[in-house]
């Protein structure tokens, strides 16, 4: 079952405690094509200006204004050229720290995920940041979006907490890696891949002064 959204409260807090109070809450997005609902099963959490690992290390700039703004709100952005990825906005105003939402469970609205997700498993359908955004419709224009004011775009509590919790050290960053920041539901087969951070190098082509390749 789902409730009712989550109160502005419930992320005016130390993103080290929402990121995991987030396992078992249930995003819902409605759309056009139909109104998809995830469970949480993975989070992690970016401090802001204090993170060498968050947007936010440097300051303000337009892309993440959100995040200096009030809790409750989605920051989504546009990563490798091709994929999105949301996060959830937490503490007062000015502190820019937020909840990347790395894995989940389709709950509702499973057939338009699908067809957003192509050949997808089920079980891979949110099973990833990007696919998460993907399953769940969410792009650019979301940014911004208020999760606590009963909108398209919501978080609520779910049907039931989780047994077990654990923690570990975030995925894909170089700065602050060894923080552990990652939270997932402990056996929880739709808790993405962990993968450690592998620095990517760039291989000069034979013969091609100049021009490198990543």
């Amino acid at each position: 079952m789902i409730g009712d959204p989550l109160p502005r409260a419930f992320f005016d807090r130390p993103v080290e405690e929402v990121a995991p109070d987030l396992l078992g809450r249930v995003l819902t997005h409605d759309t056009p094509a139909g109104t998809v609902a995830v469970r949480i099963t993975e989070t992690e959490a970016y401090a802001g200006p204090l993170d060498p690992a968050s947007h936010a290390y440097r300051g303000r700039t337009p892309r993440v204004e959100v995040m200096f703004g009030p809790p409750g709100h989605a920051y989504v952005y546009f990563t490798y050229g091709m994929h999105f990825c949301v996060n959830l906005v937490c503490g007062p105003s000015g502190t820019a720290s937020a909840v990347l939402l790395r894995a989940g469970e389709v709950v509702s609205g499973a057939e338009t995920a699908a067809a957003r997700r192509l050949r997808s498993s089920e079980r891979d359908l949110a099973r990833g940041p990007a696919r998460l955004c993907q399953a769940l419709g969410i792009v650019r224009e979301h940014n911004g979006l208020d999760v606590c004011s009963g909108g398209p775009l919501r978080v609520s509590s779910g049907a039931s907490e989780p047994a077990s919790v654990l923690r570990g050290p975030r995925v894909g960053v170089s700065s602050a890696k060894d923080v552990p920041w990652r939270f997932w539901i402990e056996d929880d087969p739709y808790v993405s891949p962990y993968r450690a951070h592998v620095p990517r190098r760039r291989v000069r082509r034979p013969g091609a002064a100049g021009n490198s390749v990543p």
